[in-house]
């Protein structure tokens, strides 16, 4: 099993009090695996649904912010592969 990679960004190199901070978190797995999952409906008479096809990822990382100060991050979005993570200075 491969271990998980992960790179992180902030967008400032320095900040004043009160500054938002936006940290850019890059990650992946590549024991991570995609599922299609194709369904059909048939009812007693043999009459079918069209197919409906439902996607999962089996395995998901969860990203998780905290630093040594005590700042609450809040997640401004994540993509499944790239999070954006607030914060104030």
């Amino acid at each position: 099993m491969a271990a998980p990679t992960v790179t992180a960004a902030l967008n400032a190199s320095v900040f004043a009090p009160g500054d938002q901070m936006l940290l850019t978190v890059t990650y992946s797995d590549t024991d991570t695996k995609s599922l299609t999952v194709t369904i059909v409906v048939t009812d007693a008479q043999g009459n079918s649904s069209a197919p409906v096809k439902v996607s999962a990822v089996i395995d998901p990382l969860a990203v998780t912010v905290t630093d040594n100060s005590g700042r609450t991050w809040t997640r401004v979005s994540d993509n499944g592969s790239v999070a954006v993570y607030r914060a104030v200075a």
